[in-house]
């Protein structure tokens, strides 16, 4: 992992939320026998009231760390992780690490005129159910989001029960899936850190055709020249001193549980 925190931070842009997330061309929410009972309650799509920019609409990007389809921007105190896939050598996720809370990033290709969201939240939360768990649909400052409870073997063995927000984003061609976890997953007051991680990041599509859900690549950061030439000047452990050996991309960072 490495402190994001030294690249310089800029103020957030406020904007309104593009035409393309207007919900024309939505998949209909509809209830089908994989979906838990839960979300029958649903039955109105909640349009988000931010999200994060398009590559387009960024014309300033001396603010952001350049992770390949998607950036992000430094907050004091972030620490950032890569999540590996070790076969592929292939950076599958970032995630951003603020106190106890933290929020996995993956983006991915999607149709130009439909949104995929509806369907995949449908999918994570039948596959959560069916493994014991709870999902249930909620409005956030994001849309409609799912709020569940993964089991997960605890220490002694007995099942314990993660709570994770999964928080999706139709943009303009491509689609961003977030999973908030830690504090920020169960108190909505602490949330607003990792909540200002999604809306100012940036989703850089690319023009190469791909299939829907196919995972948009990421790569890693180019470290700017003054924290090279500060951590050469620093002594090693001092306190500030950028660590730039952690951007090692195969070492798998901690694992945030994924549903597909």
């Amino acid at each position: 992992m490495t402190d994001v925190g030294l690249f310089s931070r800029g103020r957030s842009k406020d904007r309104p939320v593009d035409d393309a997330l207007d919900g024309d061309g939505r998949v209909d929410e509809t209830q089908d026998d994989a979906q838990p009972a839960d979300d029958e309650a649903t039955s109105d799509t909640v349009e988000p009231t931010s999200r994060p920019f398009d590559r387009s609409e960024v014309d300033d990007d001396s603010d952001y760390l350049n992770l390949g389809s998607i950036w992000l921007r430094g907050s004091q105190g972030m620490e950032l992780r890569l999540e590996v896939n070790e076969q592929e050598q292939q950076i599958t996720g970032v995630t951003a690490v603020i106190g106890e809370s933290a929020v996995q990033l993956q983006a991915f290709a999607a149709p130009r005129t439909e949104g995929v969201w509806v369907d995949i939240r449908n999918e994570i939360a039948a596959s959560i159910v069916d493994s014991g768990g709870t999902a249930e649909v909620v409005s956030g400052e994001f849309g409609e989001e799912l709020l569940t409870r993964m089991p997960q073997a605890g220490p002694d063995g007995r099942t314990v029960f993660m709570p994770a927000r999964f928080v999706g984003i139709d943009g303009p061609r491509w689609f961003l899936r977030a999973v908030v976890s830690g504090r920020a997953a169960i108190e909505p007051e602490t949330a607003e850190a990792v909540h200002d991680v999604i809306r100012t990041s940036v989703i850089d599509r690319g023009d190469e055709a791909m299939p829907p859900r196919e995972l948009l690549p990421l790569r890693l950061p180019e470290v700017p020249a003054e924290a090279t030439e500060t951590a050469q000047a620093a002594e090693p452990g001092e306190p500030g001193a950028p660590r730039l050996d952690d951007l090692n991309p195969f070492e798998r960072g901690p694992e945030i549980t994924e549903v597909r």
